[in-house]
């Protein structure tokens, strides 16, 4: 299993438990859904419940609906206006070109190419987006930015490849 941490805070922000799609080699799209948990228990990440255990999943007051990969990361939600996103971005994409430049400079060039074109994207589409920074809620840290596919219900999360290390467990 592998699981994928912010480089600049340590957060764990997702794992390969989920399905992960490498856009452009610069974003992990992470597909997620939305679940209903007990209050205070974990997320059951299997199968689908089957047909005879959909009554016992309906929600009751000791329940709620909550994106399965925010929960398990125990990501955090934050708000942002377009002026302070792009303050932010600003501030998050010196930070992480530095310390690539550190750890691993033959990929400075990729990310200084598409790092303008997706600000610029998340920007025009500002108002889609919902942002979650790591467990720590460090400022510093990489804010992860939830949307939803073309058909308006199915949720995925959008990292910065760049921003993550790979740690095996």
């Amino acid at each position: 299993m592998l699981l994928y941490e912010d480089i600049i805070t340590g957060d764990e922000m997702v794992s390969d438990a989920y399905p992960i799609t490498i856009v452009d080699d610069f974003l992990l799209e992470v597909d997620c859904q939305n679940v209903i948990v007990k209050k205070g228990a974990e997320v059951d990440i299997g199968a689908n419940p089957s047909a005879e255990a959909g009554e016992e999943e309906a929600m009751d007051e000791d329940s709620e609906q909550v994106n399965n990969v925010v929960h398990s990361f125990r990501l955090e939600s934050t708000v942002f206006g377009k002026k302070d996103f792009l303050t932010y971005m600003k501030g998050y994409l010196k930070a992480l070109k530095a310390k690539l430049q550190e750890t691993n400079p033959e990929r400075v060039a990729n990310f200084e190419a598409k790092a303008t074109g997706f600000v610029k994207k998340v920007v025009a589409n500002f108002k889609d987006y919902d942002f979650y920074t790591g467990a720590s809620m460090n400022p510093d840290g990489m804010v992860g930015l939830l949307n939803y596919r073309e058909d308006g219900v199915t949720p995925y999360i959008t990292f910065l490849k760049d921003g993550l290390k790979t740690v095996k467990l």
